[in-house]
């Protein structure tokens, strides 16, 4: 049978993750059938746990620190962009899945974190994967939150198709899957909320993975924020 598929793998037994887990050796021990061409996903989450971002506290007191500029309220809700360009809830901060009495800050670069992680388990397996750091959130004007990169590394983020045509010869312009996003919520469906999956691997979609010494522009290039242009050429 011919056609397009991919695989999601997102397997259970993570234990908690605290400041100074090494991720790379988690990530080794969970997805032990790594294969060059997999991409691996992490939420941002356990990135942040093992980075040390969380902290004691409450949203509303922190949330000022992490806000570039105000974009909406409504409610209790204030959307905001935050410091790495993102436009999201609460700027990203988050009081599920840990301790009562604090909250888990966004990774400071989500981009590095999955660059480390990526260069960790090349080192640690030999193989040649991509990695995209993930989180929840909204989106303007639709119900519901979908999971989307935050972070990512070795992987073709953006598949521009401007200058294609389609199987009618028209020509294409602003056609641009977001492939890291839509790795994110691929992902999600099988990490769900409440299972305690933060990571998983997607398979049978080498064709997006870069070489082992390119880690590609990141996921900062999905959200630019102000003042930031995208100037990666091969996007």
């Amino acid at each position: 049978m011919t056609g397009g598929r991919i695989e999601v793998i997102a397997p259970d037994g993570i234990g908690e993750v605290a400041a100074g887990t090494d991720l790379v050796a988690l990530l080794v021990d969970a997805l032990p059938d790594l294969a060059d061409g997999d991409v691996v996903v992490v939420t941002s989450k356990v990135v942040s746990k093992a980075e040390g971002r969380t902290t004691p506290g409450v949203r509303e007191d922190l949330l000022a620190g992490e806000t570039v500029r105000v974009v909406a309220r409504r409610g209790p809700t204030t959307i905001v962009e935050n410091h790495l360009g993102l436009v999201m809830a609460a700027a990203g901060i988050d009081n599920s899945n840990v301790e009562a009495g604090h909250v888990v800050l966004l990774p400071r670069d989500p981009d590095a974190s999955a660059r480390a992680l990526r260069s960790g388990l090349l080192e640690a397996t030999g193989r040649n994967v991509a990695v995209v750091v993930t989180d929840t959130a909204g989106r303007a004007w639709r119900q519901g939150q979908t999971d989307l990169a935050i972070g990512a590394a070795g992987f073709v983020v953006l598949d521009d198709h401007a200058g294609r045509v389609d199987s009618y010869g028209n020509p294409l312009a602003v056609t641009a899957p977001a492939l890291a996003d839509e790795v994110a919520g691929a992902a999600d469906l099988a990490q769900g909320k409440l299972a305690r999956r933060p990571v998983a691997v997607v398979r049978g979609l080498a064709a997006h993975v870069l070489g082992a010494d390119d880690h590609g522009p990141g996921a900062r290039y999905l959200h630019p924020g102000r003042g930031h242009r995208r100037t990666d050429p091969r996007i």
